[in-house]
């Protein structure tokens, strides 16, 4: 949490399941940062059924990235989500 405030990064990888606290009580604490509460979120997880997608967008995060994933195609997939919510 202090690494985000000094660096200011334009989009996160948070996975829902962390330990000592979870992605979307992280994400939480950001949009109370006045310095974090723009950054773009998208989550990965396997906790991916509808109602659970439902509820990370109601947080704020942009998307969703369901794993398994694909390692070879994970940047292409980020790339193509920044796109979309950038309208680029």
């Amino acid at each position: 949490m202090d690494k985000v405030a000094g660096f200011q990064p334009d989009l996160i990888l948070l996975d829902v399941m962390m330990p000592e606290m979870d992605g979307p009580t992280t994400l939480k604490a950001f949009r109370k940062m006045p310095e974090a509460n723009e950054i773009l979120v998208i989550f990965m997880t396997a906790r991916s059924q509808t109602h659970e997608v439902e509820e990370y967008m109601e947080l704020g995060a942009i998307d969703v990235i369901r794993k398994p994933f694909d390692p070879i195609t994970l940047c292409d997939q980020i790339k193509k989500i920044w796109e979309q919510y950038n309208g680029s």
